[in-house]
């Protein structure tokens, strides 16, 4: 699988550690930056890895900052990305299964090495479920205009 993975200061060794893996798994890994603890904006690097996602580069998106929150934020601006801010196995492989999301995000600072690689290999290991799931799914790229409540 083509897969990007991108990070900010906070993540940068938790990134190598992971892309490192990933490669050994046989997957091809693009590895988006940064790579060093001088302190930089995490909106660059998650928009930089939803474009390649967006675009087709990457099949699927790991991002990475210190809590995981900012970054999967950032992904999410982009309307082709659906982004999973997740902690343990069981949240990565519903947002595979329920949601389809195409880029998980950890946080370096609250996720140890083992899990980070339990939360990815379930992410890449699920399947979309599709059926009742494609209906809310594609809400999420095109909301329902909501008349005014006032």
């Amino acid at each position: 699988m083509r897969i990007a993975i991108a990070s900010d200061h906070a993540a940068y060794e938790l990134k190598a550690l992971l892309a490192d893996w990933l490669r050994g798994e046989g997957h091809e890994v693009a590895d988006l930056g940064t790579n060093g603890p001088e302190s930089v904006d995490y909106p660059d690097y998650g928009y930089r890895l939803a474009d390649a996602v967006a675009n087709g580069s990457a099949e699927r998106g790991i991002a990475l900052c210190g809590s995981g929150i900012g970054i999967a934020i950032s992904v999410n601006r982009n309307p082709a990305c659906r982004c999973a801010l997740v902690s343990e196995p069981l949240s990565a492989k519903l947002a595979r299964e329920h949601n389809d999301a195409n880029v998980v995000a950890l946080g370096a600072r609250l996720t140890g090495i083992d899990m980070a690689k339990a939360c990815i290999a379930a992410f890449l290991a699920t399947d979309f479920a599709g059926e009742r799931h494609s209906r809310r799914v594609d809400k999420l790229s095109h909301p329902p205009v909501l008349e005014n409540s006032r």
